[in-house]
């Protein structure tokens, strides 16, 4: 089906330990390997504040951030596949970003929210 994806998460964001945890039980097929990017020992392939201002993932030795991100790691789910492709079309793609970057404005008011 699809190769591995790397996905570097912030262990810091209480959604993100939430989202990560649901993903890693969805994830049976061990497809995604997560890194924790707030662990100092981690290799970051980009400077690690912008690695954990923006979601990142590797799929296809391709590093990927924001919405075609999230897309890459749906893809390596088979239940989420599906929603996957459609993030990943071209034409939806600006749409997904858009959410995604709405998202990112909220995002700091949801982590109080959560913590």
């Amino acid at each position: 089906m699809s190769q591995k994806v790397t996905v570097w998460f912030d262990s810091n964001c209480p959604l993100c330990q939430r989202e990560i945890a649901v993903m890693r039980k969805l994830d049976r097929r061990h497809a995604i390997h997560f890194i924790d990017a707030c662990d100092p020992m981690t290799s970051c392939p980009v400077d690690r504040a912008d690695l954990l201002s923006r979601f990142h993932a590797e799929e296809d030795g391709r590093l990927l951030s924001g919405a075609a991100a999230f897309a890459a790691m749906w893809r390596a789910i088979p239940l989420l596949r599906p929603l996957g492709l459609v993030a990943g079309w071209p034409p939806l793609t600006p749409l997904f970003e858009l959410t995604y970057r709405g998202f990112l404005r909220l995002r700091p008011r949801l982590q109080r929210l959560f913590r």
